[in-house]
């Protein structure tokens, strides 16, 4: 599911998943602040549809889809999206904005995804990975779903920022989880993630067999600089989220199908 983020100092304890990440606790809060703010709405979805390029006509699944504004987006751009999400308070706002015959599911990354095997054309995973101690099962399971020559395309915190933004300073080649507190729309909310270091991140995309195609740190959309004219300078000179497409290689035939 995608995140706002304003670097917050993080807490030095680990990640308590009984008190951090329930979504249905805070959907409406945190959906409307998703909406409209610089770092999802200016930065972090126009460089994902960006990466996605002409989607006329391809099947997506949205892997964590929250409450669907880059499904709505994907699908306003031709394709035939299906949206998956683990909390269904998002995925009621998700069918509020999609409407009531969209292709939405309760699912959790960590299980077996209900589809078929090459499914899908894409699966989009916008901010969802770094919530995730093992990346291993959920990136087979859409290597699985994806048909030969399809594509991940993902974005995660950049793993710099992780280790910049706390102190004392993490030990960057480890794989640990950490909480922060956000604010969504005057609610305050914990969440936890796992930090890893970029090699991790890479080497998890090629065991689950996958080929890198494109790793990517973009600019805000220069839309937002009258919109939020000191965040925007504080974005565009700083690290922000990472990006990737990874591909799912073609069959000994060439066959893409």
């Amino acid at each position: 599911m995608d995140r706002a983020t304003d670097m917050p100092e993080a807490s030095p304890q680990p990640a308590d998943p009984a008190q951090a990440n329930d979504y249905d606790s805070f959907a409406e809060a945190y959906s409307a602040d998703n909406e409209n703010n610089l770092l999802n709405a200016y930065y972090e979805r126009p460089a994902m549809l960006a990466l996605a390029g002409d989607v006329a006509g391809r099947r997506i699944l949205d892997a964590g889809c929250g409450s669907g504004p880059l499904s709505a987006a994907l699908r306003d751009r031709g394709a035939n999206v299906t949206g998956i999400d683990a909390s269904a308070g998002m995925l009621s706002l998700a069918r509020r904005r999609l409407g009531h015959d969209a292709a939405l599911y309760v699912a959790d990354l960590s299980d077996p995804l209900p589809f078929a095997d090459g499914a899908f054309d894409d699966v989009v995973a916008s901010l969802v990975l770094h919530y995730l101690e093992d990346w291993g099962p959920a990136l087979a399971e859409m290597q699985r779903v994806l048909k030969p020559g399809g594509r991940l395309i993902a974005s995660v915190q950049h793993p710099f920022v992780d280790y910049a933004i706390q102190d004392p300073r993490p030990d960057y080649s480890a794989t640990t989880s950490y909480t922060c507190e956000f604010t969504f729309s005057g609610q305050s909310v914990p969440l936890s993630f796992w930090r890893r270091p970029l090699h991790a991140m890479t080497d998890a995309f090629t065991a689950a067999g996958f080929r890198l195609s494109v790793i990517s740190e973009p600019q805000p959309d220069p839309a937002a600089r009258e919109l939020f004219p000191d965040d925007f300078h504080a974005l565009s000179t700083k690290i922000g989220f990472l990006f990737f497409v990874v591909e799912v290689p073609l069959s000994a035939t060439g066959s893409g199908e």
